[in-house]
């Protein structure tokens, strides 16, 4: 059992819907970044999103664009992102942590070595958006193997007949994203997403989180309360963009998570 699974049954057994949250590693800096990312606990976040920078991310909006360019401009690497996972274990050993991305600095390094490394940093799940279920040869089975969650992503335009393929090897949880488009775009509606989700759920036992278009605590308890959780990644992300202090972020945070967690 992975710390996401352990996560999921305890959130299950106290009646709670899950709060997850994303951050890009190393935006604006790698010391404010971690200050950030080690705070997510106690500010009531139950999984943690670390986004890995990449130089061309083609599922995200400006704002998670932008905050990859300065995370690479101030010298954000994969070793630091998983450098930064690594310091956050030593005073967290239960917070799942999945690193968010693209393949390609996975692929740079070498999937063998890249699983070692994650694995002994801490790392509990993947996501890797360019990577179809046609793929799963390359990374997500492997993965698995070495004891990672692979989570994979439904959208609005997943059919029933592409969805059985979108779940086959997926393990943690589905991360279905509730607006057609990039990330920061839009705003969820509950009523739009129910439906959605009980079709994922109708297909699948994992828990199923719905992220994108997700800014204020109103918005977290509503699409909690038609899923498993809430994902909140641009809104918490601009903040930083905007040099807002980290208690000011990890506040904003608390009042997302109290919303996920009032549902």
């Amino acid at each position: 059992m992975t710390r996401i699974d352990a996560k999921f049954a305890a959130l299950k057994a106290e009646g709670k819907k899950a709060f997850v949250a994303y951050v890009m590693a190393g935006d604006p800096d790698y010391e404010t970044s971690l200050e950030i990312v080690k705070g997510l606990p106690g500010a009531g976040v139950d999984v943690i999103e670390l986004g890995l920078p990449f130089t061309d991310p083609m599922a995200d909006g400006p704002t998670i664009q932008l905050a990859g360019q300065r995370a690479l401009e101030a010298g954000q690497t994969l070793q630091k992102t998983l450098d930064m996972a690594a310091e956050f274990r030593k005073g967290d050993d239960e917070t799942p942590i999945v690193l968010m991305g693209y393949y390609n600095p996975i692929y740079n390094r070498g999937v063998p070595k890249f699983l070692e490394d994650a694995k002994a940093a801490g790392i509990d799940g993947l996501i890797v958006v360019d990577l179809p279920p046609e793929e799963d040869s390359e990374l997500c089975i492997p993965a698995t193997e070495a004891g990672m969650n692979f989570i994979r992503l439904a959208t609005p335009t997943t059919d029933d007949k592409r969805l059985p393929k979108v779940l086959q090897n997926t393990s943690g949880f589905v991360y279905y994203v509730s607006i057609t488009g990039i990330t920061g775009a839009g705003e969820a509606q509950a009523g739009d997403v129910a439906p959605e989700v009980a079709r994922i759920k109708s297909q699948t036992d994992l828990p199923v989180i719905v992220g994108f278009g997700i800014k204020t605590p109103d918005a977290a308890q509503n699409i909690a309360g038609v899923a498993d959780g809430a994902v909140v990644g641009s809104a918490i992300v601009k903040l930083v963009e905007e040099r807002k202090p980290v208690a000011d972020i990890l506040a904003y945070v608390k009042s997302l998570a109290d919303g996920a967690h009032r549902a």
